[in-house]
C-alpha cells in the first residue's frame, strides 16, 4: 500500500513567512501563533481505505507538505509499501473525530481506545482532530507521537491545532473535553461565565464547519460539572446543527451507580441494567433506583434496605470522584474516559432490548413533563445508527418526581446565568446554593 504523510506547520498557507528550519522553528512557529491565529497544525497520514483498494494493493492519496518548510513525525513522513490485508476491502468510510482539551489526562486515555477500534469497530478508519491551546501544541505534538508509535492500523489521520474554525473541519464526531478549572475564591457564576464562552465559541465553529450531522459531547473537564449548561450553550451557538445531536456527559455517574448497587446486591456488574442518573451532574444529580433492574428483578425487590437506596446510595455516587482523588491524588481520568467510549457505543450500537442509558440532551417534546429547553440526563435507546429516542416504559413515584424537579429547579436557574451566551438576553445569577459535587471544587 503506498502510504504518503505529511505534516504542515502553523504558519502553512496563512499568509505568515515560514520560520527557518533547525533548532529554533519550533519556537518561531509558536512566536508566529501569538501574533496570528494560525492555520491548523497537521499531522496527516490519510486514507479512504473503501475507494483507494486497487488488485489487493491500496493507493493511497497524500496531503502535500509545503515546498518552503517539512517537517514531520517520523512514520508520516515516509513512504511505505504494504501489502493491503484482505479485510481492508470491508474497511467503512474514514470517521473525522475532533477531540478538545486533547492534551489532558482523559484525552491521554481515550485517543488510544479510540485508535484501537475499540469504540467504532475493527473495520471503521478513523481521523482524529486534536484542539488544544498555544500552551498544550507542544503537548499535542507529544500526543501525537505516542500516537505514531502505537502503529494503530485503523488510524488514518491525525492533526493537531489551536484553532476549533481548522480543527472542526468536516468532523463526524466532536469530543469537547477541555475546559477551565475552578480557582481559588473563584464563584461559581464566574466559572460558568468563562466556560460558557468556550463552548459557545466551539459551538460557533462547529455550526461553520463540521458535518450537518455531527454528534457533539460535551465533558468540560477539568471543572467536571454543569454539562448540560454548556452542551445548551453549545447547541444554541450551532443553530445549523439538530439539537437532538448534543449530548452532556452522565455516564460516569450512571456508571458508578451501577458499580454501587452490585456491590450491595453481590452480583456483577452485568446484572445491573435500566439506571438512569436524571438531571444534572451536580450535586442535584437523581441516581434513579426506582426503574433500575438486577438480573431482570426490581432493584427494590433484591435490596430491601429503602434507607440505604434513598440515603447512602445517592450520596456514594455523588461523592465518589471526591473519594477518588482523596484516594489517588487527581480526578478520575480513566474511568471517565472509559464513560466516553461508552456513551459514544452506546449510540453507535444497538441498546440491548429492554435497556437504556442515561445521556443529557435537549428535553423539549420529552415524555416525562420535565421543562422544556434544557439539556437534562434521561434514559434513552439508539438503534446503533447515532441516533436515540427517549424511553417511554419508565415508572414514576412521588420521591424520584420531587427530586427530578429539584435538579431540573437547578437547571433553569442556572440557565439564567448564560442567557447572555444562548442569545437569550442579559445574564441574571442567583445561585445561593454551590451544587459542585463534592471534591470537584
Amino acid at each position: 500500500m503506498g502510504l504518503s504523510t505529511a505534516y504542515s506547520p502553523a504558519g502553512a498557507g496563512s499568509g505568515l513567512v515560514p520560520a527557518p528550519l533547525g533548532a529554533g522553528a519550533g519556537a518561531a512557529r509558536r512566536r508566529s501563533a501569538q501574533v496570528r491565529r494560525p492555520r491548523l497544525a497537521t499531522v496527516r497520514c490519510s486514507v479512504d481505505a473503501a475507494k483507494q483498494v486497487q488488485d489487493g494493493v491500496a493507493t493511497v492519496v497524500a496531503a502535500e507538505a509545503p515546498a518552503s518548510r517539512k517537517e514531520c513525525f517520523g512514520v508520516f513522513c515516509n513512504i511505505y509499501d504494504l501489502k493491503a490485508e484482505d479485510k481492508t476491502k470491508s474497511w467503512k468510510k474514514l470517521v473525522n473525530i475532533a477531540v478538545s482539551g486533547a492534551a489532558g489526562m482523559i484525552s491521554n486515555h481515550l485517543l488510544f481506545k479510540l485508535a484501537s477500534g475499540e469504540v467504532f469497530g475493527q473495520d471503521q478508519p478513523i481521523a482524529l482532530k486534536l484542539l488544544g491551546s498555544e500552551r498544550s501544541f507542544q503537548a499535542l505534538e507529544g500526543v501525537a507521537m505516542e500516537l505514531e508509535d502505537s502503529l494503530y492500523p485503523l488510524l488514518r489521520e491525525v492533526s493537531i491545532g489551536i484553532d476549533p474554525y481548522e480543527v472542526f473541519q468536516d468532523v463526524d464526531w466532536a469530543l469537547l473535553i477541555g475546559a477551565k478549572p475552578r480557582g481559588p475564591g473563584m464563584e461559581r457564576a464566574a466559572l460558568l461565565d468563562i466556560n460558557g464562552q468556550i463552548f459557545a465559541d466551539q459551538g460557533k465553529a462547529l455550526n461553520a464547519v463540521a458535518s450537518r450531522n455531527v454528534k457533539v459531547l460535551v465533558v468540560g473537564n477539568p471543572c467536571n460539572t454543569k454539562y448540560g449548561h454548556f452542551a445548551l450553550i453549545c447547541l444554541k451557538n450551532a443553530p445549523n446543527i439538530p439539537a437532538k445531536n448534543f449530548h452532556a456527559l452522565t455516564r460516569l455517574d450512571e456508571n458508578r451507580a451501577k458499580c454501587q448497587l452490585a456491590l450491595k446486591a453481590g452480583v456483577f456488574y452485568d446484572k445491573v441494567s435500566n439506571v438512569t442518573i436524571w438531571g444534572n451532574h451536580s450535586t442535584t444529580q437523581v441516581p434513579d433506583f426506582l426503574n433500575a433492574k438486577i438480573d431482570g428483578r426490581p432493584v427494590k425487590e433484591v435490596i430491601e434496605d429503602s434507607k440505604w437506596l434513598e440515603e447512602e446510595f445517592t450520596m456514594t455516587v455523588q461523592k465518589r470522584g471526591g473519594a477518588l482523588i482523596q484516594k489517588w491524588g487527581r480526578s478520575s481520568a480513566a474511568s471517565t474516559a472509559v464513560s466516553i467510549v461508552d456513551a459514544i457505543k452506546s449510540l453507535v450500537t444497538p441498546t440491548p432490548e429492554g435497556d437504556w442509558f442515561s445521556t443529557g440532551v435537549y428535553t423539549t417534546g420529552n415524555p416525562y413533563g420535565i421543562a422544556e429547553d434544557i439539556v437534562f440526563s434521561m434514559p434513552c435507546r439508539s438503534k446503533g445508527d447515532g441516533d436515540y429516542e427517549l424511553a417511554t416504559d419508565v415508572s414514576m413515584d412521588d420521591f424520584l418526581w420531587e427530586r427530578i424537579k429539584k435538579s431540573e429547579a437547578e437547571l433553569l436557574a442556572e440557565k439564567k446565568c448564560v442567557a447572555h451566551l444562548t442569545g437569550e438576553g442579559d445574564a441574571f445569577c442567583d445561585l445561593p446554593e454551590d451544587t459542585m459535587l463534592p471534591g470537584e471544587k
